[in-house]
């Protein structure tokens, strides 16, 4: 899928473009609207990763395992993404907050793990958008080659990210949320696909039933 250029060239060629701050409002900093976003689609693909974990036929096999890992990956992801809904609730953890280079309740802006954050994100990027249907195929909840470009650009950005810092002394813009949508996107729609079809498999057998 070239869906990930297509929305790039959107962004970066009409929306950056827009006055009134436009792309600043949408696209960057806390609680933006491309990051809750985000929160959704993590939040969804956890949904129908645990869906696909407890419809399947059998009573155990190992991609009941895969599908409900990435059901609680997504799950953190998402949660992380909003604080564990910080903002809205206004319930954190001071011990958590004092240590966190933002003052809120996550995990992932803790000071001796942020340093790793971006590596993390590398780490992912080469996982689900190479690695995983080059040398697994047959796990389902790995997303399938055509949504490579979802998880390879946020790779990339990172890897180019810090690589202008350690060259050049300076970083690049830092775009992180609209790039990170993508990868959001990619579970999403993967998770998606397989859902459909899960779907479909349980509805046609309850109509084949109840004939």
């Amino acid at each position: 899928l070239i869906l990930p250029v297509y929305y790039l060239l959107i962004i970066y060629g009409i929306f950056y473009f827009l006055p009134f701050d436009f792309f600043q409002f949408f696209f960057m900093g806390e609680d933006s609207f491309i990051e809750w976003m985000q929160f959704f689609g993590y939040f969804f693909a956890s949904l129908m990763s645990f869906f696909l974990c407890f419809s399947k036929k059998t009573s155990f096999s190992n991609q009941k395992i895969y599908w409900f890992l990435l059901g609680i990956l997504c799950f953190c992801i998402a949660g992380e993404e909003i604080s564990w809904a910080e903002r809205i609730t206004n319930i954190g953890l001071d011990s958590i907050r004092e240590i966190n280079l933002q003052g809120e309740t996550n995990f992932h802006n803790l000071k001796n793990i942020n340093n790793y954050l971006h590596f993390t994100f590398i780490f992912l990027g080469l996982f689900f958008g190479w690695f995983g249907w080059k040398f697994w195929p047959n796990i389902e909840a790995l997303p399938s080659k055509k949504y490579t470009l979802f998880f390879l650009i946020v790779a990339l950005f990172y890897f180019y990210f810090d690589l202008s810092w350690i060259t050049l002394g300076y970083r690049i813009a830092n775009h992180q949320e609209p790039i990170e949508f993508l990868m959001s996107s990619g579970i999403f729609l993967h998770c998606f696909e397989y859902s459909k079809i899960e779907y479909s498999r349980i509805f046609s057998k309850k109509l084949s039933q109840d004939n």
